[in-house]
């Protein structure tokens, strides 16, 4: 990582040795990257303002067709999910909140705890919002602002410091992540499967071909059961794979797994999207090609048909869909992986 046009009188960015960055990202002067958070910057597609923060185990994805935006003094809770979204000034998200691409905060917004904002929503300035979806109960007063300037410690004023620009390799397969052997069982990873550093996986897990695992991922596949994966899936930022005793995780080919998802002992047919922090619990099956809504629960023991679209809290069809779902915008596309694989492990 590099850094460029430092000027001295400008505090510097405060970024956890947790914390990966991944391609080209402007990040502001004071700004805080906090542990374990993932920031994926595609085209140089990802700005964080100075003095913002982005707090533990947050997913931060960038691209071309949804740049992320990040205004100043803008505070981002614990695995807040900030998926393509432009975010005004002096903002306080709530933790687990869920920006979906598209999606625009006006300055001073106030979001609740697992706010989910969807795809293509514009919120005004001042707006405090709670729920999924979400609605608006009021507007910010003199007291909201009065709260938040105390949590800044009354520094709330704009700066003209130009920030930083930090240059990191969006990389797979260099390092491998770390593989652990649980008891007599260890993971087993199919020809041209690639993992970023950070990523994890413990136990009685199996991997297709050609899959990517991205940074901070955890698959855990302990005493519980096996954990077997398909070939050319994606299972992206933060995303954690577990299950419950006496079941199996079993994940088909083409599945793509956003950011920040929860996937426990269930079955996931070919070809499905979750979106980010979708949760999908233990002995439930979702069909092939279909869709979880991003912050979505699939609960215990449901079944899907396949082309399904699940959204809500417990989540349900909504809709079912003619052809099997795109590659969403924020998943990786293979090309834009500087891939260097280490052969001798």
């Amino acid at each position: 990582m590099s850094l460029n046009r430092l000027l001295p009188d400008q505090p510097q960015p405060e970024i956890a040795g947790s914390a990966r960055l991944l391609g080209n990202v402007h990040v502001g002067a004071g700004a805080i990257i906090a542990q374990g958070t993932v920031v994926r910057s595609h085209d140089e597609s990802v700005s964080i303002g100075n003095h913002s923060a982005v707090l533990e185990n947050g997913v931060v994805v960038g691209t071309r067709e949804h740049p992320v935006r990040i205004g100043q003094r803008t505070v981002f809770g614990h695995r807040a999910q900030i998926i393509g979204a432009t975010v005004g000034d002096l903002c306080e998200i709530g933790n687990g909140a869920i920006l979906m691409p598209g999606s625009r905060l006006g300055d001073g917004c106030i979001l609740g705890e697992g706010t989910l904002v969807p795809t293509g929503t514009v919120i005004p300035p001042s707006t405090v919002l709670v729920g999924r979806p979400p609605h608006a109960i009021r507007t910010a007063t003199d007291a909201d602002r009065e709260r938040l300037a105390v949590l800044r410690e009354h520094q709330t004023d704009l700066t003209d410091y130009q920030g930083h620009r930090l240059a990191a390799a969006l990389q797979a397969g260099a390092h491998m992540g770390t593989l652990y052997a649980y008891r007599d069982k260890e993971p087993v990873l199919g020809a041209g499967t690639l993992l970023f550093d950070s990523a994890e996986i413990t136990g009685d897990v199996v991997v297709g071909e050609d899959t990517l695992i991205g940074a901070g991922v955890k698959i855990i596949g302990d005493s519980h059961g096996p954990v077997r994966i398909g070939s050319r899936v994606q299972i992206l930022e933060n995303a954690v794979l577990h299950l419950l005793p006496d079941n199996e995780l079993v994940i088909e080919d083409d599945v793509v797994i956003g950011p920040g998802a929860m996937i426990h002992g269930c079955h996931i047919g070919r070809g499905t999207v979750v979106e980010p922090a979708a949760i999908v619990c233990d002995f439930s099956s979702v069909g092939p090609e279909s869709v979880v809504r991003a912050g979505a629960c699939v609960k215990q023991r449901d079944t899907h048909p396949a082309r399904s679209v699940l959204d809500g809290f417990p989540a349900r069809a909504v809709e079912t869909l003619a052809e099997a779902p795109g590659r969403p915008t924020w998943a990786l596309p293979r090309d834009a992986v500087d891939v260097i694989r280490r052969i001798d492990r």
